[in-house]
């Protein structure tokens, strides 16, 4: 069992279903039917029961919530609802709580967006990947640019004022005249966030059976201009850079995302879903099964331990009926070394534009030694060679080492 530590937290859900995948996607997820999803929102009802009885016990409030996939929308609004009937029942949202959902255009009604306004959903995050409906198709996403328009004009109707849509550039065959294209319509909408990525093919996905891990040799140039035009366009228009594939009006950056990047602690919870938690004996990673077919005959999920615990009821109510199972622990559980803690802080939190704040690293991690004992060396490297500002106590990439981010994360590997 964590022994107890007063803190914050966010909760990642993971839906891992879908109408059909992605040619580019490598995710967990998969389609499956009504009866599937609705065995799985269950097993997740119990999982999240259990995630607040083990966050009261450490006494942390949950700031933010993120419903991730695959695709939450594929789900009955009426599920949403329930998980987020739990979590308010049996956790401890703050007020401010920030309460994401990915939605597919392909999969939302009018009646959902309403059910999620009603449950707290507070933000959407919407896959529209493209506004040309032949790049849609080539993709493999199930909706068309007009779907997407209908879905986030109904979103804005229904009250949703924090919105961030997800663009992809450098698909094959793309023209940089297209991805401003795609650009300049995201920002006619008017969104609160925008998330631009460049395509990754990745191994064992429709794509690189079709086009291979070399498709983009000799697009280096084009590559380079869309990623040159994302950041002018976006940047003129008022979202600002403040990662290194995220851009946002003022005030509205993701607060989930960023504690990723900052070293919030997170509870993951759902299938393949992964934790990172601070105690008082230090911080621990935890990942959850990725077979679905286990995760459902699982009798639920723990800490490394087995007890009692109060669950929903078979009516789908809140808990006046209960009934009780028994709830074993999850797959896997590591103690994170320090070495792993100082070499994640780095390079997690370099890809914010702001940087990191060395004052910070020392109270976190040094007793004797200081910042410069460990990277003075690789700080001193990097900002000879451009690729690194410090300003006071604070270090941040410049825009070429933002560029190269990989090379200059590897600089702060240890071993």
């Amino acid at each position: 069992m964590f022994p107890a530590h007063d803190a914050c937290a966010g909760i990642y859900i993971h839906i891992p279903f879908c109408i059909r995948k992605c040619a580019y996607c490598d995710f967990l997820s998969a389609p499956a039917g009504e009866a599937v999803q609705k065995a799985y929102a269950d097993q997740l009802n119990r999982e999240l029961l259990q995630v607040c009885d083990r966050m009261k016990t450490e006494e942390m409030a949950i700031s933010t919530i993120y419903f991730g996939g695959g695709t939450p929308s594929i789900l009955p609004g009426e599920q949403i609802a329930r998980l987020m009937e739990t979590l308010k029942v049996y956790g401890n949202i703050l007020p401010d709580a920030e309460i994401t959902l990915e939605m597919n255009p392909g999969t939302v009604s009018r009646e959902k967006l309403k059910l999620y306004r009603q449950a707290g959903i507070n933000r959407l995050s919407i896959g529209a990947q493209s506004f040309h409906d032949q790049e849609l198709k080539l993709l493999g996403r199930i909706h068309t640019c007009e779907e997407f328009m209908n879905a986030y004009e109904e979103a804005r109707q229904e009250g949703f004022s924090n919105i961030s849509l997800d663009l992809m550039s450098g698909l094959p065959g793309q023209t940089a005249e297209q991805w401003r294209e795609n650009l300049q319509r995201a920002i006619s909408l008017k969104p609160e966030h925008i998330s631009a990525y460049s395509l990754i093919i990745e191994e064992g996905t429709p794509f690189y059976e079709q086009y291979g891990e070399d498709w983009s040799e000799g697009n280096e140039e084009l590559d380079r201009q869309m990623y040159e035009d994302t950041k002018q366009i976006l940047e003129q228009a008022g979202y600002l850079r403040y990662e290194i594939s995220n851009y946002a009006r003022p005030g509205y950056e993701s607060r989930h995302n960023t504690s990723y990047w900052t070293g919030v602690s997170y509870y993951g919870c759902g299938l393949g879903a992964s934790s990172l938690v601070k105690t008082e004996e230090g911080w621990f990673r935890t990942q959850n099964e990725t077979d679905l077919e286990i995760y459902l005959k699982a009798d639920a999920f723990s800490w490394g331990k087995t007890e009692e615990r109060t669950l929903w009821s078979e009516t789908e109510k809140l808990p006046s009926q209960v009934e009780t199972e028994k709830l074993p622990s999850q797959v896997e559980i590591e103690k994170l070394t320090l070495q792993a803690q100082m070499e994640e802080f780095m390079f997690l939190g370099l890809r914010l534009t702001r940087g990191i704040d060395i004052l910070e690293f020392e109270q976190r991690f040094l007793q004797e030694k200081s910042f410069d004992a460990v990277y003075g060396a690789i700080v001193a490297e990097l900002v000879e060679d451009g690729l690194m500002e410090q300003n006071g106590t604070r270090i941040a990439l410049t825009e070429r080492g933002l560029d190269l981010s990989n090379y200059c994360f590897e600089k702060f590997l240890l071993d």
